[in-house]
């Protein structure tokens, strides 16, 4: 908890996958704090770290979200949320002692929060001859994928999660089979 002339600043610090996910924590941080003043929020989803928002609810604009995200980023994190509900306690902070309050809150919860280093996946769909199937799932156990799909007929369609650090290996991989009418196609980087 962070405090400044009477306010009280609650932080909290979440994993999320996905908007699902930042939805459900909200509403329950809404539920639990209800009688709180304000419920300001940033949150960043993505490997490329592109889906994001800032939330100021109700605060002056800029003044509470803002703050909130600009911690998530100078620590270069994805896949979080960071919430910050606010008790007024009676004294105007104006909008840079809202700054920095809102700032030193996110900072403080993201501080104490467990970090969990997850490794960036990409997915990727091979259609393929049936023939090729035993050169298909060499290369799948030589690059550590992991099979997401898979369809077994005259033409078979597999779908693999692979780390991106092995995709440059993998790409290279499938190039020598591509003679072998192999179609690869990347589905989403995660």
């Amino acid at each position: 908890m962070y405090r400044e002339k009477g306010s009280k600043f609650l932080a909290f610090a979440y994993p999320v996958k996905d908007e699902v996910r930042i939805k459900e924590r909200l509403e329950d941080l809404k539920k639990e704090y209800f009688d709180a003043r304000h419920i300001c929020y940033a949150w960043v989803l993505g490997a490329k770290k592109d889906r994001f928002r800032a939330f100021d609810d109700g605060e002056p604009n800029h003044s509470a979200g803002d703050p909130i995200l600009g911690q998530i980023r100078s620590r270069n994190l994805t896949n979080v949320l960071v919430v910050v509900v606010r008790y007024f306690g009676g004294v105007k902070l104006g909008v840079g002692g809202l700054i920095a309050a809102y700032r030193a809150a996110a900072a403080q919860a993201l501080d104490n929060a467990m970090r969990v280093e997850v490794e960036v996946m990409r997915t990727f769909r091979l259609r393929y001859p049936y023939e090729q199937t035993s050169d298909i799932m060499r290369l799948v156990k030589q690059v550590h994928a992991r099979i997401i799909a898979q369809q077994n007929e005259a033409g078979c369609l597999l779908e693999i999660e692979i780390a991106l650090r092995e995709t440059g290996r993998f790409m290279e991989q499938i190039n020598r089979l591509t003679h072998k009418h192999i179609e690869v196609e990347e589905i989403a980087l995660t």
